[in-house]
Order: C-alpha cells, then structure tokens, then sequence
C-alpha cells in the first residue's frame, strides 16, 4: 500500500496536478503509510514534510466534533441537552430549543455568521460568539438540514469553553492532541512562532473562476460574507492562521488520520469514545437536502456520512474546501487522511489516493 500511495501522489505533484501533499493511513491503531510530496511554499521551495500542518478549513470540524464527544462519553453534558442550559446568552430570539444533537447534524437553524465579519473579527471569539447568541433562527431546531459551515464551530467550541472553563484549542492540545502524541501537529489556531511551518496554499485560476461564478443570491452567500470564505488567500492570512475556528483546523495527515483512529479504538492506550459511542455516532440521524448547499447530504452525530469518491456508508469523515479529507472507515478499520495546499473544486485527488489505499 505504501508504495501504490506514494506513486500516485508523486505522480499528482510531477503533473502539476498538486503542488504539495501528504498522505497518512492507520491499520488497527498503526500507521501504515505516512507519505509526502511536492513542497509547502512554491516560493522558498520548502519542501512538505510529515510534521508540516496544513490548513486544511472543514477537516478541522474533526477535532470539534472529537471534542464535543469525548465530553459527552465523560457525563459533561448530553446530546439533548439544550445549548442554552450550558450558554444561557444562546437562547435569545427564540433559541432555547437548539439542543447539542442539532448543532452536531447541522439542523440548528443558526447557520449564518454576521455580516459584516471580517478576517480580523474572526479572532474576537466573544463578539463572534455574542453575535450569534444575538442572532435569530433560520428554521425550526431539527425539521432541516443546512450546512453550519462556521457557526457549527463557534457553538460548539463555546458549548466547550462553558463546561470546561477553557478555550477549546486548550482542550484540544490537553486532551486530544496531546495524549495522542501529535499536539504539534493540530491545531485550531497556531501560535505566531509556529506560523513558519504551515504550508503556503495556492489554487488555480480555474478554481478562483469557479468561486466567481457561484451566484450572488446563493444561499452560502447569506451565511457569511465573501471576505471570510475558504480562499487561499484568506487561509495564508497570520491572522486566520492564529485564530481559533473550531470549523477548521491546520494539521498534518498523519495527526487526523491517527485522531480518527482513536475514535475507531485504541491507540497506544488512548481510546476517545467507547464502542457504543461509536456505534451512535456512526449511525444516520439526518438525511436529506442540504438547504443551504444544495447537495444530498446524510449526518451521523457530528460527522457527514459516506466517503465523497465512493459513496461508501461504513466510512465517516470530513471533507475540506479545496479537496481535502480525512476519514475512518468502521468496515475495514483503516482510518486515513489527504491533506495538500492547492486548492481544487473537485476531489479527483482523494479518488486516486483512496484507490491506492484500496489496491
């Protein structure tokens, strides 16, 4: 397997297809391929390496949702529980019903950032968190389906930040990151200091051309302002890069393939959720059309459900803008990760790699 991963991903890099890439895959707990190609700034010619994070936007949503279970299994809180018993400001406008089970499926009805957010506001996470407990509900808690690009990772990580008493990029380098053995390689916002090992994204022009030509009434549009979309330059931004977005994350393949292990079963004692957890989690809780993307979509209880290439329903995962994705498979046991710096509109990369891991 690891020499079928490193052609195919060698050969997306000499055809210009990719610029930058790493691949990880997890067998049972054991890191069976840890592949790398290209480089991570075209301008210096830094080469990628293993330990190069990479912003790879809604993969991050891995490391809230990981988070978010992991207390629930420990009693912190449920999956009914109503969002405003633990954030009373939440329950504004007529919010009190929004419970952490709707926020996990994306059927809260609270899908829209403020619209005036800018890339520096994303950083000021009580006035993004205080807007949105100001904020007025889209649809009834649980009667649709709606892509909570940003907002799923705001409440949840204020959800976090109420039951712990700490930001949740602290739970997740004291509880997640750290026992795992890859606190230096996921975060949600990076120190300055660190900000010199991310990889430099990049995208095409035929990717900045298909953004341009989304139309301006599309429901996406009404959910934030186009200064906060997933862009490459905005994602090279130092501000992003140290801003705690819970509905992204900067990491390398290796560290959220491993993280998607501990969710499978245990790695070198750490076990993040128990086996009846897994089953829950795993299982469809909502399916149906995306009212704010538009695709057909299904949800477990905080993941999406069903590769994107394969369309097989044992595997969850996240995908990220750009063709990112990193997923655990509960037929096979294999969990396995796809992170690059150039941006794509399609995931013809991830096809190609998940037929090399498949053999």
């Amino acid at each position: 397997m690891r020499e079928r991963v490193q052609a195919v991903i060698d050969g997306l890099v000499e055809s210009g297809a990719e610029r930058g890439m790493q691949v990880a895959v997890y067998r049972g707990g054991e890191l069976v391929v840890d592949a790398v190609a290209g480089v991570a700034d075209p301008r210096s010619g830094r080469k990628i390496a293993p330990d190069t994070p990479i912003y790879c936007y809604s993969v991050g949503k891995t490391m809230t949702s990981a988070i978010v279970l992991m207390l629930i299994e420990r009693g912190a809180f449920g999956h009914d529980t109503p969002v405003a018993e633990l954030w009373p400001e939440f329950g504004a406008h007529g919010k009190g019903g929004v419970t952490v089970r709707h926020v996990l499926t994306h059927t809260a009805g609270v899908p829209a950032m403020p619209a005036d957010a800018t890339p520096d506001a994303l950083g000021d996470w009580d006035g993004i968190c205080a807007a949105i407990a100001d904020s007025t509900l889209w649809w009834e808690p649980g009667t649709r389906l709606g892509y909570h690009a940003y907002t799923f990772g705001y409440i949840l990580g204020e959800v976090v930040r109420r039951v712990t008493g700490k930001p949740i990029s602290q739970v997740l380098r004291e509880e997640v990151a750290g026992p795992l053995g890859i606190a230096d390689e996921m975060y949600f916002g990076m120190p300055e200091p660190e900000l010199g090992r991310v990889a430099v994204l990049e995208e095409p022009e035929e990717a900045t051309k298909g953004f341009e030509q989304i139309p301006e009434d599309a429901p996406m549009f009404s959910t934030a302002p186009k200064a906060i979309f997933p862009t490459a330059a905005f994602g090279n931004l130092p501000q992003v890069l140290r801003a705690d977005i819970p509905a992204g994350g900067k990491m390398t393949a290796r560290a959220v393939a491993r993280l998607y292990a501990a969710l499978l079963g245990n790695v070198d004692g750490v076990r993040l959720i128990s086996p009846e957890r897994l089953t829950e989690i795993t299982a469809v809780a909502v399916e149906g059309t995306d009212q704010i993307m538009g695709n057909e979509a299904a949800f477990g209880l905080g993941f999406p459900l069903g590769h994107p290439v394969t369309g097989e329903r044992t595997v969850f995962g996240w995908a990220g803008v750009g063709g990112t994705y990193a997923w655990a498979d509960t037929a096979t046991g294999l969990t396995a990760a796809v992170t690059k710096n150039r941006l794509s509109m399609d995931f013809s990369t991830v096809e190609a790699v998940t037929k090399a891991i498949n053999g």
